[in-house]
């Protein structure tokens, strides 16, 4: 079988917080706080605040679809498989744009501070930071993630250091009392106040924006939703305490008209530092701030037009992946656009009705959540759930639109310009050569209409990539299956039960009613995984091991099984209730590998058991031949196998001895002429072939 390419797993915890956090310190702290001031007076501080918590509707549905589906494009990948390829299209141009507008804002915005010190032109250094961060974006995940890793880093630090101080000089009770020069608490009332919570609203926008990149996390499930909680809980602490210290310690009218308020701040109550350290320090955390943002955007906006490139919703070569393991055409794509950005537009005003349309896509992340799970597809198994279903939903995506309308006529006007772009090009480029279509088709299904079974197949396969400890344990039930050849007659339910119960006794010592039980008329569901192999999977307490039956009928057979038309496989899967998932992953290694092209054919053309066997191991985790070819077991001839020394993961499957397979237990002593089917992981089979 051959591997399609793919990206590399190599993001942790800390990758998934240094990107969330970098993502939203840039703008929102660096420049926004003096225009957000003049708006609500005394009252920023608690602006912050709440809009920290109105972003959380719209991180927890982020958290809970990342888990469920890890996959490179994030929004879109969501809104594609929940709504169908006209909302993903929508939902992965329109980021797309989104974010290519916001990170090159970020990077213009390094001038402001820079200009401090140094006389620098603004666009062009802009450009040269765009096409840098491109570069480090194509040499890989890991050095891209290492840079964001020093700059979040430095970013936090110093702004630790300054909300410390900070408030060390103001007092703690006291940074939250009204400051008399800048008027009431609610300087502009209570409409004022709410305006200024979605003016900041758009600074924790950017804590959504590794869910684009979850295909590349480990651990996805515990990484994501606790990596984007660390950072959302850093980035309220630090938003509400700092401009809480910059009432405190600036006039109004220097606050109000500053492009550069922290480092105005600084200056004001750091003087005592020498040499101006304190202000060099706050404009070394902007230049982290403003340069995480676009490293990590760079990043992020890269993976829409790489996944869409794979759904075939934009031109295929996006979705090649270089030799460094990354999508080089998609980045250099999303560089030259940033760069063109730059040179064309106004950014700083475009940037900002770009935030419109990223509330657009946080509510529709909201109702993607709903969707999916109103779908009921037995395969949506997130690794996080979001709590008070379905109020937490609803509730984002009514903060959502209503954040838009604040935002004013012109915010509207140039959402609805994007989406009607995006509209456009899926109606003239890929309408008519998709079938496929999302989840809420599985909506209309429980109301009488059409579902994509297409969808289930899909979700079937990610399963497996969310947890890797039980992989192996999948070639482990395949070397042991039950493979079961039908060459002629005709077989309906009871022939079907009556064979895997003999085959159960015989070969795993499972009582008959376990199966009569799991094989019930009305329990048995075949799923398809592929137009002609369907699986049934079940869980039954008194299992202690996973065990799989495969049924192959031939030409000659006839299957009179009404819910498993035109199949020519059956394959039944019956696993113990813990770990939970375990059915899952199975059935999407099982999915995986029928789905690769050729599968039918060369497996129709296998002629005995091991044959068959051998088709459904992963080649990359499966090694097979006799005993002379592996110098690592050559030396080990005559031992038992419990006492043979192998790589750490690998295990001796199979046993083929003189024209029959037997099973490789532990008393079994390894001959010469034996040939053997070996489990592991792909080094530590390349090391066993290697090994004398």
């Amino acid at each position: 079988m051959k591997k399609k390419s793919s990206l590399k797993k190599n993001l942790t915890l800390f990758d998934v917080y240094a990107m969330s956090t970098g993502a939203m310190f840039s703008s929102g702290l660096f420049l926004l706080p003096g225009i957000a001031a003049s708006y609500t007076g005394n009252s920023v501080w608690l602006a912050y605040l709440l809009a920290g918590f109105l972003i959380l509707p719209a991180m927890y549905c982020m958290a809970e679809l990342s888990t469920a589906m890890p996959k490179a494009g994030g929004t879109y990948y969501f809104l594609d498989r929940a709504m169908g390829p006209l909302m993903g299209t929508i939902g992965g141009l329109g980021s797309w744009v989104a974010v290519v507008f916001k990170s090159a804002f970020a990077l213009v915005g390094i001038g402001a501070y820079l200009g401090i010190y140094l006389d620098l032109p603004f666009t062009l250094t802009a450009i040269i930071l765009t096409i840098a961060f491109g570069l480090i974006n194509v040499f890989g995940a890991k050095e891209t993630t290492f840079l964001q890793r020093i700059l979040v880093t430095t970013l936090v630090v110093i702004l630790l250091a300054f909300v410390f101080l900070g408030i060390k000089q103001t007092g703690l009770a006291e940074a939250f009392a009204p400051e008399v020069d800048h008027g009431e608490f609610f300087k502009t009332g209570i409409i004022g106040f709410v305006s200024t919570i979605g003016l900041v609203f758009v600074s924790y926008a950017g804590l959504t924006k590794v869910a684009s990149v979850a295909e590349e996390v480990r651990n996805p499930d515990r990484n994501i939703p606790l990596g984007m909680t660390l950072s959302l809980l850093t980035a309220t602490v630090i938003y509400t305490l700092g401009t809480a210290v910059l009432i405190k310690v600036l006039e109004p009218n220097a606050l109000y008209s500053s492009l550069t308020p922290i480092a105005d701040a600084g200056r004001a109550f750091l003087g005592w530092v020498p040499f101006d350290l304190g202000v060099i320090l706050i404009v070394v955390a902007a230049i982290a701030a403003f340069a995480s943002t676009g490293n990590a955007g760079i990043m992020s906006a890269s993976r829409y037009p790489y996944a869409m490139a794979k759904d075939r919703l934009v031109p295929a070569r996006l979705s090649q992946i270089g030799k460094f393991g990354t999508p080089t055409m998609a980045i250099m794509l999303t560089v030259a656009a940033m760069v063109l950005v730059l040179l064309l537009f106004d950014v700083a005003s475009v940037a900002k009705l770009a935030s419109a349309f990223q509330l657009l896509l946080f509510g529709l992340v909201c109702v993607a959540v709903i969707v999916m799970r109103e779908s009921r597809i037995a395969y949506y198994k997130p690794g996080y759930k979001a709590p008070f279903y379905p109020w937490l939903q609803i509730a984002g995506v009514l903060i959502s639109f209503w954040l838009i309308i604040e935002m004013g006529i012109l915010a509207i006007a140039f959402t609805g310009m994007v989406v009607i772009g995006c509209v456009l090009w899926y109606q003239f480029y890929a309408s008519g050569i998709l079938e496929r279509r999302g989840a809420i088709f599985h909506v209309h299904q429980r109301l009488g209409q059409q579902k994509y079974e297409g969808l289930e197949r899909e979700l079937m396969t990610i399963i497996h990539d969310r947890t890797k400890a039980e992989n192996l344990s999948y070639e482990a039930v395949v070397a042991r299956s039950a493979m079961i050849d039908f060459r002629s007659g005709t077989y309906g339910l009871s022939e079907i039960k009556e064979a895997l119960k003999s085959e159960g006794v015989a070969k795993f010592n499972i009582k008959p009613k376990i199966l009569d039980e799991i094989t019930a008329k009305n329990k048995l569901y075949l799923h398809p995984i592929s137009d002609h192999v369907n699986i049934s999977y079940k869980t039954h307490k008194d299992i202690k091991q996973p065990e799989l039956f495969v049924l192959r009928f031939g030409p000659n057979t006839t299957l009179d099984l009404p819910s498993a038309i035109n199949a020519h496989t059956l394959m039944f899967l019956v696993v113990p209730p813990k770990p939970v998932g375990l059915d899952l992953r199975l059935a999407g290694h099982l999915a995986e590998v029928v789905q690769v092209d050729n599968f039918e054919l060369r497996w129709l053309e296998c002629e005995t058991v091991r044959e068959m066997n051998e088709m459904l191991m992963r080649d990359d985790h499966f090694l097979h031949g006799p005993v002379k070819q592996f110098p690592g077991l050559l030396a080990q001839v005559g031992q038992k196998i419990s006492d043979i020394n192998l790589p750490a993961s690998c295990l001796i499957a199979i046993i083929e001895r003189d024209g029959s397979v037997i099973a490789a237990t532990p008393d079994i002593k390894l001959l010469e002429t034996d040939e053997v089917a070996i489990i592991g992981e792909p080094t530590d089979l390349s090391a066993l072939c290697r090994s004398k």
